[in-house]
């Protein structure tokens, strides 16, 4: 039987997005749980098991140049860039002032932040208490091996939350057989804007320890 909502109510020292997308840091950041940025924030990170690769490496080999492919402009000021190692998008990081197609002359600082987070990352991972996880989609079969792997990861004690967007009306719980993971399905008709208030409910009972 997997945790219910209430059972992740409490105190957290560290509260981190596993991604999918933006989704999760944003709601976490509108509900004051987000003091300070993780790795997966800000990028798109749709393929859990590389998700779980990445954590089980503990970033090894993450934002290598030569796994980086630049592959489109999104817009006048964003380069969209993939690393096809850990098929991890960076939306917002490759600015088109320094970067381009071919050429990503800002790649140092964009690494350098990164590697900031990380070190944050796994100092948490080490040093805190009680950590929560929150991401956004994931099979049954994908989040018990994330599981695992934060269970080798994570020194004390941890939550995951994950959320998946399905054909259902309201907030839904799902009873998954994980020690540490709680499952909420939302509705996924627009999930960008319709979700704010069962964001809220489902993220009330949480406060981190800043």
């Amino acid at each position: 039987m997997s945790l219910r909502l209430k059972d992740i109510s409490g105190s957290y020292d560290a509260i981190f997005s596993l991604g999918g997308l933006c989704l999760a840091s944003i709601q976490l950041r509108k509900n004051n749980l987000r003091p300070y940025a993780g790795v997966l924030d800000w990028v798109g990170s749709p393929t859990l098991p590389k998700v779980n690769l990445l954590l089980q490496n503990q970033f090894s080999d993450f934002l290598d140049p030569r796994h980086l492919k630049p592959i489109k402009y999104l817009s006048e000021l964003d380069l969209y860039v993939l690393d096809e190692h850990y098929n991890i998008g960076f939306n917002h990081d490759f600015k088109t002032d320094k970067n381009s197609l071919t050429h990503l002359g800002g790649y140092p600082e964009v690494k350098e932040k990164y590697d900031r987070r990380i070190q944050r990352f796994l100092e948490k991972m080490s040093t805190s208490q009680k950590i929560l996880f929150v991401r956004t989609e994931g099979s049954f079969e994908e989040v018990k091996e994330l599981e695992s792997i934060l269970s080798g990861l994570v020194k004390h004690d941890f939550r995951i939350l994950v959320i998946k967007h399905t054909n259902v009306n309201g907030i839904v719980e799902n009873d998954w057989p994980l020690e540490k993971v709680c499952v909420i399905e939302l509705p996924n008709h627009d999930i960008w804007n319709s979700n704010d208030h069962h964001w809220k409910t489902i993220l009330s009972g949480i406060s981190i320890n800043v």
